[in-house]
């Protein structure tokens, strides 16, 4: 019987990275003409950001970065004449320096920022942590996306970080959400000495047909103000759409924005804001509903500067308490990073917006709508201060929230 040869050395590593490959096509892989071919593309792909090596289950195999396949599309189809390319220099309204933190003013001040893949090895970085308190002092209310832990002395060390200025920054933190084994919360982190998150307000919209991998977490919120006229009030809406399905959850999401303005308190102030995964030009039925508006438009909000991903969207004649105010923080010119050292912090950078202090809008936006009961449509009390995670009921993991309101306007 002849000896069958020895693998090659690219052989071995092709066949230790690809354990979970279909055996057909593993053994096409792995051949003596195949691997090689392999190893190349996979070189190719890896420097790209497309492909890495993942380690998390003790053994190698490899990751698909999603989010880079969505950047490198985005700029294929920029080429190909399909999207206008962004510009180098983004066209926005410029940002706030470096050292002006939020503080006693006439505005409010909101941001959305995804912390890509914030758990308990980003907070072993100090560097990194540090960056993040500087860019949430910066700001009365910032929605995160990217919790991906379930050790929430990850926020409260974070908090820590915040408040040691003397800053006494709280925050609420939604249930973890997915349909894979790695999930994720949204987290509402807000300065009680500027805005108040009012009582029982903090809740997950429910989706009981499954249309988003991630279903929005929602506060209310009012500024504290101590001025005669009424107070700014306004709901947020914190969100991250799946990269591959955007078409459909951003559907999905103008019709959660739909069931949110008939909230049962009233709020015709209704802000939705977070990773979209599209720029303002896809925004599918989200960006065609009546008087839309959006803050971003044209800039680049990922770190590497070549894709627009995260936004901040309301009713322009709703929310005319929008100063026309916003921006984009570039991590890398406000802090000195380098790339490197940015993509530590985040693939994607802080998007914010300027609110008045004061309800400017007309009430009679949402006059004549008729309010829903509140009975079955709140989640249990939220607890003040650095509260744990909101924990729905036990046999109701995905369907806490504002109960029915999802669901009747997707019908």
């Amino acid at each position: 019987m002849a000896k069958r040869g020895k693998k090659s050395l690219s052989q071995r590593a092709v066949s230790i990275a690809t354990p979970g490959v279909p055996g057909p096509l593993r053994s096409i892989l792995t051949s003596r003409i195949g691997a090689p071919l392999t190893v190349l593309v996979g070189i190719a792909l890896a420097t790209a950001g497309v492909v890495k090596l993942d380690w998390s289950g003790g053994w190698p195999r490899l990751a698909v970065d999603r989010q880079r396949v969505g950047e490198i599309r985005q700029k294929v189809e920029a080429a190909r004449g399909d999207a206008t390319p962004l510009p180098a220099e983004p066209a926005a309204i410029p940002a706030t320096p470096v050292s002006q933190n939020a503080g006693p003013g006439d505005t409010v001040r909101v941001a959305s920022f995804n912390i890509q893949v914030l758990g308990t090895s980003k907070a072993g970085k100090p560097h990194v942590m540090s960056v993040l308190a500087d860019v949430i002092r910066r700001f009365d209310v910032v929605a995160i996306q990217e919790l991906r832990t379930t050790d929430m002395a990850v926020m409260d060390s974070l908090l820590q970080q915040v408040n040691q200025g003397g800053a006494k920054y709280q925050y609420v933190a939604g249930p973890r959400l997915g349909r894979t084994v790695s999930k994720e919360q949204y987290v509402f982190v807000f300065n009680p000495d500027r805005v108040e998150l009012l009582p029982n307000t903090a809740l997950t919209l429910e989706d009981p047909q499954d249309l988003l991998h991630r279903e929005p977490l929602i506060a209310h919120f009012r500024a504290r103000t101590s001025g005669p006229s009424q107070p700014f009030t306004f709901i947020l809406v914190n969100v991250h759409t799946d990269p591959d399905e955007t078409g459909t959850e951003l559907d999905a999401l103008a019709e959660a924005f739909l069931a949110v303005q008939q909230n049962p308190w009233q709020e015709d102030d209704v802000i939705l804001l977070g990773d979209l995964n599209v720029d303002y030009r896809k925004l599918g039925k989200l960006g065609t509903l009546p008087d839309i508006s959006y803050t971003v438009q044209g800039q680049a909000t990922n770190t590497r500067g070549d894709a627009s991903y995260d936004n901040i969207v309301f009713n322009r004649v709703a929310t005319q308490e929008f100063t026309g105010t916003a921006g984009v923080i570039d991590l890398q010119n406000a802090y000195g990073l380098t790339t490197d050292q940015a993509l530590e912090v985040s693939d994607h950078l802080p998007v914010w917006a300027e609110f008045r202090m004061f309800e400017s809008g007309s009430a009679d936006f949402v006059a004549g709508r008729p309010s829903p009961p509140l009975t079955d449509r709140l989640s249990p009390p939220v607890p003040p201060g650095n509260a744990p995670p909101i924990q729905p009921p036990a046999d109701n993991t995905r369907r806490t929230g504002l109960r029915g309101l999802f669901d009747r306007t997707t019908r």
